[in-house]
């Protein structure tokens, strides 16, 4: 119960207390129970939107977006806006990408891009709204987190200390690989055909981002892969549209 506790605090802004100062074990541990905050935070989507029936659906698609970033506390926001700054400006250097992504300052790429992303979000949730699928609140959530386990489990943390090191080096990952079965096999049951298409946009989507990563930084940090999930989820939104 205890990593779960600390995967609630981290990945949402629900009110959670925590005992003490976790330890090193039990944050690699809590990357196990990201899938569970992510079906979580889809289930609180999917409430809301049945409770929001019969208003507009522009009025609806906009609430349900600004309670998804509230209830993340826009963490992977920040991650993406980190992310595109350093992308372009570092210029394919890996030392000067690092070191742009540590300043706190966000220039015109980020916001552009956080803008494009919130845009096509938007966009598809009207479209589903409107077919009345909202099986996709559910699913795109869990996926997005569930990328999270997948790429520290198997792909090098390239910045030295902090929570980022704790969660790739404490990480069981053999349980991790069984969660990740267990996730896809729940979007299959409850999704069926749209399940595996968004298993397989999801799957290609962070196949690339991660060899981007290997090739740009020789690894992941906490901002791209706080960034991997809000693509990885924008394409899952989408393509559900499709």
């Amino acid at each position: 119960m205890y990593p779960f506790l600390i995967a609630l605090q981290f990945l949402t802004s629900l009110p959670v207390q925590l005992p003490g100062l976790p330890e090193p074990r039990d944050i690699g541990r809590s990357l196990l129970y990201y899938p569970l905050v992510g079906l979580l935070l889809g289930n609180l989507l999917w409430l809301t939107a049945l409770l929001l029936h019969g208003t507009p659906t522009l009025l609806q698609a906009a609430l349900l977006l600004t309670l998804w970033v509230a209830l993340s506390g826009a963490l992977h926001l920040d991650g993406l806006a980190d992310s595109a700054d350093a992308w372009l400006g570092g210029l394919g250097d890996r030392e000067r990408t690092l070191a742009i992504m540590q300043d706190p300052r966000s220039g015109p790429i980020a916001v552009v891009v956080l803008l494009l992303v919130l845009l096509l979000k938007f966009a598809a949730l009207v479209a589903l709204l409107e077919a009345g699928q909202l099986q996709a609140l559910l699913v795109v959530p869990l996926l997005g987190r569930a990328a999270l386990p997948a790429l520290f489990a198997g792909t090098p943390y390239v910045r030295p200390g902090g929570l980022g090191q704790a969660l790739a080096e404490h990480l069981p990952r053999r349980s991790a690989v069984l969660i990740l079965l267990v996730t896809a096999v729940g979007v299959l049951l409850a999704a069926g055909g749209q399940g595996l298409k968004s298993l397989l946009v999801a799957s290609l989507v962070f196949l690339l981002i991660r060899r981007s990563l290997l090739s740009r930084l020789g690894g992941t940090t906490g901002d791209t892969a706080g960034a991997l999930v809000e693509l990885l989820e924008c394409a899952v939104l989408v393509s559900w549209t499709l």
